[in-house]
């Protein structure tokens, strides 16, 4: 919060005032704590190994792994540089989960739309959900090939889950809107696009959030078994010729991805938040002395003299 608002909540309340610097020293020392981990993290990741308490064959060190970047950007023949790698997998990740999102919402609307089909499905759907997709693998590899069983997999192993949790933020709508739409005269496809999906906007960021990492994961899976391009494949390449400073440099760099990811999203959740906020707050600053009113006649007039 800015200096600004600081004053401002100061001058209209003294006590909101000392609540709002009490919030903030709260996410500095969290914030504080956090890295403070991360430190301690990658300086025992640095010292064990050089003391040979692990073995550093199969641990590297934080230090070899700007050297191994550097290294890996060269492009060959033989093998296409990190970031080529990198922008493969950041794309079918992206991609499979925007179509999860995408295929999930259309489903669940479905679904929402014809309750007697949810009932139908949702065993199916359950199981589904349930099965283990690295499974899918092989299965993925010979009906779509090399390139595009990576997408398959990043769809696959969040479709399911998008439509489980859309169509229970469905279900969960206040049913007191809808039937306030109906007695508006409302039909069912005004109710979806007015109430149904604006009510869903929470269970949608909380969708991405848990596509994000689904579909990285199955990126990555996949490129471990068919593809020859994407950080999967050379975190596999790496370990196959025991160079384990590729493998540790691919996952530090699958590691950005995600908090890179996860962080446009928390974003995009507080942008859509704000704007909900606002929304309500000005609605609710509208006084009653400033909406119409209508002339209604005195309840005495009735018994004037004509």
């Amino acid at each position: 919060m800015s200096k600004a608002e600081l004053a401002l909540a100061a001058a209209a309340s003294p006590q909101y005032a000392e609540w709002l610097r009490g919030e903030r020293r709260s996410r500095l020392i969290v914030r504080g704590a956090q890295l403070a981990v991360l430190i301690v993290f990658l300086v025992l990741w640095e010292l064990l190994p050089k003391a040979h308490i692990l073995n550093p064959m199969l641990t590297s060190y934080p230090s070899a792994l700007w050297p191994t970047f550097i290294e890996l950007l060269r492009e060959t023949p033989q093998q296409p540089g990190i970031l080529t790698h990198t922008w493969a997998t950041v794309f079918a990740t992206v991609l499979g989960f925007t179509g999860a999102i995408v295929l999930g919402t259309a489903i669940a609307a479905v679904l929402w739309w014809w309750e007697r089909l949810y009932k139908v499905l949702d065993p199916y759907l359950v199981v589904a959900n349930a099965m283990p997709k690295t499974a899918f693998v092989p299965i993925f590899y010979l009906w779509l090939g090399a390139s595009l069983s990576v997408y398959g997999m990043s769809l696959a192993i969040s479709l399911f889950i998008t439509i489980l949790m859309i169509y229970s933020g469905f279900q969960g709508i206040d049913p007191n809107k809808v039937k306030l739409a109906l007695t508006f005269g409302a039909s069912k496809g005004q109710i979806l696009r007015k109430v149904v999906l604006p009510g869903s906007v929470p269970t949608l960021i909380a969708a991405l959030k848990v596509n994000a990492g689904l579909s990285l994961v199955g990126v990555v899976v996949g490129e471990f078994q068919s593809a020859n391009l994407g950080l999967g494949y050379l975190i596999q390449y790496g370990s196959q010729i025991f160079k384990m400073n590729i493998v540790m440099t691919a996952i530090t760099i699958l590691a950005i991805v995600s908090s890179v990811m996860y962080l446009a999203i928390s974003w995009l959740e507080s942008a859509v938040m704000r704007r909900r906020y606002r929304g309500s707050a000005r609605l609710s600053q509208i006084s009653p002395a400033s909406r119409p009113r209508t002339s209604r006649p005195s309840p005495t007039s009735r018994f004037r003299p004509r």
